[in-house]
């Protein structure tokens, strides 16, 4: 139970010194770049009329799996980017790699923005395309 603790302590006091050490640039950069990559998810989704991203994982497991692949493989870049970025952190700061530390960061930084916001992107693009193609109809 205290090895426990003790890796609990140690991420967590990690995760915290992260942003303000070595390499702490990438807490900015990888929810940056999971960012665009959600938000051009988003439009096309939008675009393409298909469900919300994570409204469709978390409910509809018919469709799950796919829209997890697709996930994964769009914002695969990011993950890899920040997997290897914490990699070098932990070996600069704490001479050892822990990885499962590094997952938990690269959901953390990477992972979960996508998912929070690819399906508001698609929600606000919905209704503007919807919107815009009303008023187009109206026009003489």
């Amino acid at each position: 139970m205290s090895e426990i603790h003790e890796i609990l302590t140690r991420f967590w006091d990690q995760l915290i010194a992260q942003p303000f050490g070595p390499l702490g640039f990438r807490f900015i950069l990888q929810p940056v770049m999971a960012a665009f990559f959600a938000f051009r998810d988003g439009l096309k989704d939008a675009r393409a009329d298909r469900q919300p991203y994570l409204r469709t994982i978390l409910f509809d497991p018919s469709k799950r799996a796919a829209y997890l692949r697709e996930g994964l493989k769009r914002v695969s870049r990011v993950i890899i980017f920040a997997f290897v970025m914490d990699a070098i952190y932990q070996y600069m700061v704490l001479r050892r790699f822990y990885p499962v530390e590094a997952l938990v960061t690269v959901f953390v930084l990477a992972v979960l923005p996508y998912w929070l916001i690819r399906g508001p992107v698609h929600r606000i693009a919905r209704r503007w395309l919807q919107r815009t193609a009303t008023s187009a109809k109206d026009l003489p």
